[in-house]
């Protein structure tokens, strides 16, 4: 049986259900992590990349869209860690946290309205294959501006930008996209940063470039 954790408590994930009403689902107002579990098979045991650091930035996120994030970071940990448990994975897998605005209401805004957060976890191998170079292309879709939706924050309704270089990237024969700011400089890409080794030290593009 699969697990969420919805409306404050672990259920069966076909319970964690929301209404098609729900503010998030209408206007992209929430928030996400993207954590993985990678499971070692000569230790037979899971390891969970960067949780504290995650969950902070999930907080961070949340700010900017006055999201209030009751649970603590050491009950966040607890819960996700009781997910990975409970399916007893033996395979890489993924965390998906995500803090919403929940009230049921039709209106753009952020203010007035209330919050919830919801875990789950599903099996999940290598994003791209990292044993060979991929096909990448420069897209034609922008990446969105700090004063347009902040980059910095990983906000629901902005992954449609993602979405855009993605499919474009797909739809043209190539594995991902670079994605360039207003101003033609590297921001990353669709899902992922950008690093490359000059004289053997490793640069990305500064927080400037509206990277995540």
């Amino acid at each position: 049986m699969k697990y969420a954790y919805f409306k404050k408590n672990i259920v069966p994930i076909e319970s964690a259900k929301i209404s098609i009403m729900t503010h998030a689902f209408n206007y992209g107002t929430g928030v996400f992590e993207g954590i993985r579990g990678y499971f070692n098979e000569k230790e037979k045991a899971i390891y969970i990349l960067h949780l504290k650091e995650h969950y902070k930035r999930l907080r961070n996120s949340a700010k900017i869209l006055k999201i209030n994030i009751k649970e603590t970071d050491e009950e966040l940990a607890n819960i996700t860690i009781e997910l990975a448990k409970k399916h007893d994975y033996k395979e890489d897998f993924y965390i998906r946290p995500i803090a919403y605005k929940s009230s049921e209401r039709i209106g753009v805004r952020l203010h007035d309205l209330e919050d919830d957060l919801a875990i789950f976890t599903a099996p999940f191998g290598p994003y791209l294959d990292i044993t060979k170079g991929i096909k990448t292309m420069v897209s034609s879709w922008t990446r969105i501006d700090d004063n347009m939706i902040p980059a910095r924050g990983k906000i629901c309704g902005a992954y449609v930008n993602s979405a855009f270089s993605k499919t474009e990237a797909m739809e043209n024969g190539y594995y991902e996209a670079l994605v360039l700011t207003k101003d033609g400089h590297i921001s990353e890409g669709s899902a992922e940063n950008i690093f490359i080794v000059r004289d053997g030290i490793l640069i990305t593009p500064p927080v400037t470039e509206n990277i995540l």
